[in-house]
């Protein structure tokens, strides 16, 4: 063992970095202009177009991710990523859309569309610190299961180690313990030991060495290679991401099985139904997250499949394939691998549940907790194999927006002040903006301690942009002023003065009408008593008699249950932060803090006299989504009724461009204008669908459903 490595699992580790450097070096003597670089040539197919997707689709984040929700919600933790599975079906229709652009970074279309280098720059800018963000939430995840990999055993932990550890056991006995049943000293002693936080995991390294390892390897064979590399490790990696969703899982059953008694996939899954609440398998509206709720979900799923088109990355995996239908055909099988093996994601976390419900503290490590519990007593090599796959996971997504970012600021920054120069001098420019990207990256991963706001906010952060993309796209009457007015004003609105206002007026944090909660609602649910809910109620019996019998006398006896019975269990769902973006908390003076940014929209709506503290935090959270969403294409729409046309020269290629179809990867000048307009003599360039359109887009949302029905599938079996 090395570092709590077997000597085979750092072989895999070794084979697998040393193909992938191979492929970089391999791709880069084949580089000898801009569009090799950053688009690979246009000459990818279906196969490589699919994994292309996979990869800049998923992330480390995912596995683990889904892993983390999943256990510490049950089944409805599931949708932390199904979110875009509602999306899809409308990527049929977008993916051509985008290579029929015919450009290398979604900067261009801003410069095209709108005859502006500015508002180009603009979003190079804006859109390289949204990409950072979103890669820095895969450096969180990968680098947090690695630890959990890397673990030192007992004997192996210093003496300022083993007191540390032996404080977050005792937090850890007493948060599973139940709350009511504690005695004022254990509740005194759980108050204290959770804000001391003590470390349960300590590993042989450094989170920031890992970071910084990673970083540094996804740069050299991403640097060299340009997107041709990114693409073929995609698919190398595609097929190790596949593998780390499926390996966990008939090990998982049959550890339950050792466990609980049976043999086969039927009966661990018996088991699991009959070992843990009836809660656990809901998949909408478990009361552990009873606040995403159906309405939240849509509307969730309605912006984020509005602004995923309009993000620097979506371009390249369409942009690069050689003809439209390899584009919608890669990219829509490749996002809907992704829903698939999220929910086997998923099945892993149920099982986790299940085996490790009482000795895992922090659920960010169930991933590779269970990695290294179920594999590693087998020897073969499969823990490197797994880390190789997570890694697999990250850089895949790394690499394609790495060359996204790369290829942003080369074409639509630096050339505004450097231009015409050298196809090498701008490959070289594209290398060390990518590095500098990656880097950037990682310096805010060593910032934050979660990844939940950080992916929250990034999911958000494409409605400045996205109604200049779409309307641009689909209403010839958007002119240059309603675009920069729809930018700026959703910029400064709900994201630069939020920022600032507490900056500037500290008071407002602390201020009474600005730091409300929501209502604290007590919701019951009458579930059937299985024989987890025995074990449990027997606990709290045991618990309730040895408190004091000053104590006792406040507290009613819980009841025996009966196997078979009902057992009706409250929910106290807690009070929450209305209108600040990173919740509110107490200080030590008693007094209510408000942290993050402000959403002042939603404190407009709640001063005009809509009290939103009545309200649940799932409909809060809906109304402030549906209003970012539609600010900007209000703005846009009426900024430019109210304003003369752009001049129709530079529209008229555009749109004569975006109706003339990518195929095979043809020049324009040999192709037909081939699509039909559905309202011809009106602003709105929205095509007739064809039998392909219309074929493509049912069969997705047909697949839409039976991905719903595989998830309803996975958590009934054995019920």
């Amino acid at each position: 063992m090395i570092l709590g490595l077997s000597y085979l699992d750092i072989i895999v580790l070794a084979l697998y970095f040393g193909v992938i450097v191979y492929i970089g070096i391999r791709s880069s003597l084949k580089i000898k202009k801009e569009e090799d670089y950053f688009l690979g040539g246009r000459k990818f197919g279906k196969l490589f177009s699919t994994f292309a997707s996979f990869g800049q689709a998923t992330s480390a984040d995912g596995p683990a991710g889904v892993a983390t929700t999943t256990f510490k919600n049950g089944a409805s933790g599931i949708w932390s990523s199904l979110l875009m599975l509602f999306a899809t079906p409308l990527f049929w229709i977008t993916a051509p859309w985008l290579r029929r652009l015919r450009i290398t970074t979604m900067g261009d279309f801003y410069e095209e569309r709108y005859a502006s280098r500015k508002m180009a720059a603009t979003y190079a800018l804006v859109g390289t610190i949204g990409m950072m963000g979103l890669l820095s939430v895969g450096y969180k995840a990968v680098t947090t299961t690695a630890l959990a990999m890397t673990g030192k055993p007992e004997t192996a932990l210093t003496a300022t180690e083993k007191l540390e550890k032996e404080k977050a056991d005792r937090l850890f006995e007493l948060s599973n313990e139940n709350f009511t049943y504690l005695s004022q000293a254990e509740k005194q002693e759980l108050t204290e030991l959770r804000q001391e936080n003590p470390r349960a995991l300590f590993s042989y390294f450094s989170e920031d060495v890992l970071i910084w390892t990673i970083c540094f390897i996804v740069l050299f064979y991403t640097a060299l290679g340009g997107l041709e590399a990114a693409f073929y490790t995609d698919l190398l990696q595609g097929i190790f991401i596949i593998l780390l969703s499926i390996i966990l899982i008939p090990f998982a059953w049959q550890a339950i099985n050792q466990q609980f008694g049976g043999s086969g996939m039927m009966q661990a899954l018996t088991n699991l139904h009959e070992q843990l609440p009836e809660s656990t398998f809901e998949v909408f509206g478990s009361p552990a997250t009873l606040d995403f709720t159906w309405y939240f979900i849509i509307m969730a799923a309605l912006v984020s499949g509005m602004t995923v088109v309009a993000q620097p990355n979506q371009l390249v995996t369409a942009g690069a394939a050689k003809s439209e239908d390899a584009a919608r055909t890669g990219f829509v099988t490749g996002t809907f691998m992704k829903r698939i093996v999220t929910i086997l994601w998923g099945m892993v976390g149920l099982c986790a549940i299940l085996l490790y419900g009482g000795k895992i503290m922090n659920s960010d490590f169930v991933w590779g907790h269970a990695t290294t519990q179920l594999l590693a007593p087998l020897g073969l090599g499969l823990v490197g194999l797994m880390l190789a796959s997570l890694m697999a996971a990250l850089m895949s997504t790394a690499d394609c927006l790495m060359i996204t970012v790369s290829g942003l600021i080369v074409n639509n920054f630096y050339k505004y002040f450097y231009p015409e120069r050298s196809a090498r001098h701008y490959i070289w420019a594209g290398r060390i903006s990518g590095a500098i990207f990656l880097i950037g990256a990682a310096v805010i991963t060593t910032q934050f301690d979660t990844i939940l706001q950080i992916l929250k906010f990034i999911w958000e952060f494409f409605v400045v942009f996205v109604a200049a993309f779409w309307l641009g796209l689909k209403w010839r009457r958007a002119n240059r002023i309603a675009a920069w007015c729809s930018i700026l004003l959703t910029f400064l609105l709900f994201y630069l003065i939020p920022t600032i206002l507490p900056v500037v007026f500290p008071a407002m944090r602390t201020d009474e009408s600005l730091t409300k909660l929501t209502e604290s609602r007590i919701v019951t649910r009458n579930y059937e008593v299985k024989e987890g809910d025995l074990e449990n109620r027997k606990h709290d019996i045991a618990q309730w008699e040895k408190l004091p019998q000053s104590e006792k006398d406040q507290i009613k006896k819980p009841e025996a249950l009966a196997l078979g019975g009902t057992n009706a269990v409250d929910y106290a769902m807690p009070q929450q932060a209305i209108f600040w973006s990173k919740g509110v908390s107490v200080t030590k003076a008693d007094e209510r803090y408000g942290r993050g940014y402000i959403y002042l929209e939603l404190y407009l709506l709640d001063s005009l006299g809509w009290d939103l503290s009545r309200n649940p935090y799932a409909l809060n959270e809906t109304i402030r989504l549906g209003i970012r969403l539609l600010f900007p294409f209000l703005v846009l729409i009426f900024i430019a009724l109210a304003t003369k046309p752009d001049p129709d020269d530079h529209l008229k290629f555009f749109y004569q461009k975006m109706r003339t179809r990518a195929i095979d990867n043809s020049t324009l000048k040999n192709q037909p204008v081939t699509e039909r307009l559905l309202f011809p003599n009106s602003n709105w360039e929205l095509y007739t669908w064809n039998r392909k359109d219309s074929t493509g887009f049912l069969l997705a949302c047909l697949v839409v459903v039976l991905i719903i029905g595989l998830l309803y599938l996975m958590v009934s079996l054995g019920s």
